[in-house]
């Protein structure tokens, strides 16, 4: 059984800081889905290319794609609240502008594509630090569900916001359409500026950009499940993004329907992910990711073939139904399992990882797609569907699970006993350990090691051994380097109750008279420094 499997999906709900952002989102979500149908029917209307039209999903998408990370990095260092601020405002901005060149009539395929990417940009500064902020919301138990009822307002926002836009567009215009998206993004940011977090605290100087950017890249890289979502993530959702970007091709194309009838087809997606997100709960009760991520690959295959083959209105809006239901729950399930797996130090920048490959995996999906349609419609379609169709075969080599077993509560270890005082910034350091392991436990002592290293890779190191002592053979050292003297202290800070098990099983065998040391490269501004008598060390404190 999944956690939390037997609450209500309206759990979170009960926070009242949880449920005004909610709602706040939940409208500026609607107004975010009625300008991308507004803008695709837009550059139709102004004799765009099937390419062109695709391409808005391109261009909402690919700034995650490109600065994802470094957003990730920004809402770890930086007051979350404040960095959401300012990406709503870009966006409220943005959709303004775009209203009055549309109303002047000074807008062309291109311009409605720039300002589309623009749009984008806002949204990945906006999505890591909103991800990031959920756990500071509601209760480690009500994960799931919050994860949840945020794709919701997404999902909700997509079965209303394109019906709503297209009968705008039909009515008025689709430069009232931009009017409403940038009037949307007021109630979250009256939200935002009402709302007071908790004041996060350092124990140690901030990390460079640079370095925590870095930080978040290894953490990703050496994380087994994470690593795991991220391929899962590609095999299904890149191929799967062609379904929503060719649907306005097929709709105006092979089925010769008009706006409105786009906007009911889009929302019988986002109808079926709603659907998806509120029985969420009972579906993982029964279950495994693997298995729900193998029958979202089905339907979305069946999708993606009736789509491009059978140009029946009516039973495409069975099979979108269908697939947005298990679009939600497979993405979901992936959010989950990725938020679930990082601790609170790295989670932003994991989530904006997840976030990048989630986006980017749509952005060069739904390009892929448009152009391939370009030569024939058919085609793409068919080629989406066989990629889709085969990707549950990368349970085997990548699986997935709930991460129920994981306890990320953080357990700062003890500081490290030095009588050399380096600054925060001396570095490389090196640390090595020394190990006495009996002949017949050797073989288990070296696979546990493994599980080291992807520790200590994970919390900083970027260079580790492991290495046997010729001249006594029962003798094992570990060696691993990081980039600075304050880095490894905040290695000691990001140990967790899952990781510190995990420790305690290779302390048994430490080296009494060796044990653990500290090396400080000597051609580091405090490689040749001063000597301290007492041993202490400078601590520092700063609020966030």
């Amino acid at each position: 059984m999944t956690p939390a499997a037997e609450l209500s999906p309206w759990t979170p709900l009960r926070n009242r800081i949880f449920l005004a952002l909610f709602i706040a989102q939940l409208v500026s979500n609607l107004g975010t889905l009625m300008q991308a149908v507004a803008s695709a029917w837009l550059i139709g209307s102004l004799g765009g290319s099937a390419a062109e039209v695709a391409l808005v999903q391109t261009a909402t998408f690919l700034p995650v794609f490109l600065v994802g990370i470094p957003a990730g990095s920004l809402a770890d260092l930086f007051d979350r609240r404040r960095l959401l601020l300012g990406a709503q405002t870009t966006m409220m901005a943005t959709a303004f502008v775009m209203a009055a060149l549309t109303f002047a009539g000074e807008v062309s395929p291109t311009g409605v594509l720039a300002l589309t990417f623009v749009l984008g940009i806002g949204a990945a500064l906006n999505g890591p630090a909103w991800s990031a902020m959920q756990p500071d919301l509601v209760p480690k138990e009500h994960f799931g569900q919050a994860v949840a009822l945020s794709s919701m307002t997404f999902n909700v926002g997509r079965a209303l916001g394109p019906a709503i836009g297209g009968l705008i567009v039909a009515a008025a215009g689709p430069e009232w359409v931009f009017t409403l998206n940038g009037v949307s993004f007021v109630g979250t940011m009256l939200v935002l500026a009402s709302w007071r977090p908790k004041t996060r605290v350092r124990a140690f100087p901030a990390e460079t950009f640079t370095g925590a950017t870095r930080a978040g890249l290894r953490y990703g890289l050496h994380s087994q499940l994470v690593r795991s979502v991220l391929v899962r993530v590609v095999l299904m959702i890149l191929p799967g993004a062609a379904l929503s970007a060719l649907l306005p091709i097929v709709v105006r194309g092979p089925l010769g329907l008009g706006s409105g009838d786009y906007g009911i087809l889009l929302g019988c997606f986002g109808g079926g992910a709603t659907a998806g997100a509120v029985l969420r709960p009972r579906v993982v009760r029964v279950l495994h990711p693997d298995a729900l991520l193998g029958v979202s690959a089905v339907v979305m295959t069946a999708a993606l073939l009736i789509q491009g083959y059978v140009h029946n209105a009516w039973l495409l809006g069975v099979a979108l139904i269908g697939a947005g239901f298990f679009w939600s729950l497979a993405t979901t399930a992936t959010g989950v399992i990725a938020q679930s797996a990082l601790p609170e130090w790295v989670r932003a920048r994991g989530l904006a990882l997840y976030q990048l490959v989630l986006t980017g995996s749509v952005a060069v999906g739904a390009a892929a797609a448009g152009f391939i349609a370009n030569r024939d419609l058919e085609t793409a379609h068919l080629v989406a569907a066989a990629i889709v169709a085969v990707s549950p075969l990368a349970a085997k080599r990548w699986p997935l699970t709930w991460p129920r077993e994981f306890d990320l509560t953080l357990l700062p270890g003890e500081e490290p006993a030095v009588t050399l005082a380096p600054s925060s910034n001396d570095g490389p350091v090196l640390v090595t350990v020394a190990y006495r392991v009996p002949t017949e436990e050797m073989e288990e002592f070296a696979a546990t090691m493994r599980f080291v290293e992807g520790h200590r890779r994970r919390t900083g190191a970027y260079r580790w051994g492991l290495f046997r002592d010729l001249a006594a053979p029962d003798r094992f050292i570990e060696t691993f380097i990081v980039s600075s003297w304050a880095e490894h202290l905040r290695q000691h800070q990001r140990q967790t109750a899952s990781s510190d098990e995990l420790l305690q099983r290779v302390r048994t065998y430490i080296d009494p008279s060796d044990g653990v040391n500290h090396y400080l490269s000597s051609y580091s501004p405090g490689g040749l420094a001063r000597h301290v008598d007492d041993g202490e060390i400078e601590h520092f404190t700063e609020e966030v």
